[in-house]
């Protein structure tokens, strides 16, 4: 009886744990790596999504991590999008405000701060594929205290 009672408690908590850690929304998660010491304007990082399971309407996501270095109170960055097999090409601007006016860091985080933007809601079809492009567009061309930059798409 208390094996049976010990089984039943693992199953319901690895059933719990499953159903807790997978998000079956998010189809693509990714970060790329950018130098500490300086994002240059013409280096622009590229994600490649694979052909999608399903057709819906797909939420795209943009992540970023700096740190205290970083020097601005805002980043503008611009994300192009490619979906294939039509091959057609959408361009956003993201103005990502990072600090407020009082000089509180609106991320979260300790010595790397965590910011999330929205970029685009996209009705996709089963089989499309996307390739996004993203670059900063500041006047300096080299932006230091920007760690990674990522991607997410999840289905709505």
């Amino acid at each position: 009886m208390t094996t049976h009672r010990y089984r039943t408690v693992f199953l319901v908590l690895a059933v719990a744990l499953c159903t807790i850690a997978c998000n079956r929304r998010t189809v693509y998660s990714h970060y790329e790596h950018t130098p500490i010491s300086g994002w240059e304007k013409n280096d622009t990082l590229h994600f490649s999504i694979s052909p999608l399971e399903e057709p819906g309407t797909y939420h795209e996501e943009i992540g970023l991590r700096i740190d205290n270095s970083y020097p601005f109170m805002s980043l503008c960055l611009v994300v192009e999008e490619t979906v294939f097999p039509l091959g057609y090409t959408t361009r956003h601007v993201v103005n990502c405000n990072l600090i407020d006016k009082n000089g509180t860091i609106k991320g979260n985080g300790v010595s790397y701060f965590q910011y999330n933007f929205p970029v685009n809601d996209l009705q996709l079809n089963k089989g499309d594929s996307l390739h996004i492009c993203v670059m900063h567009n500041m006047k300096r061309e080299i932006m230091p205290g920007i760690a990674d930059i990522g991607i997410s798409l999840t289905r709505k």
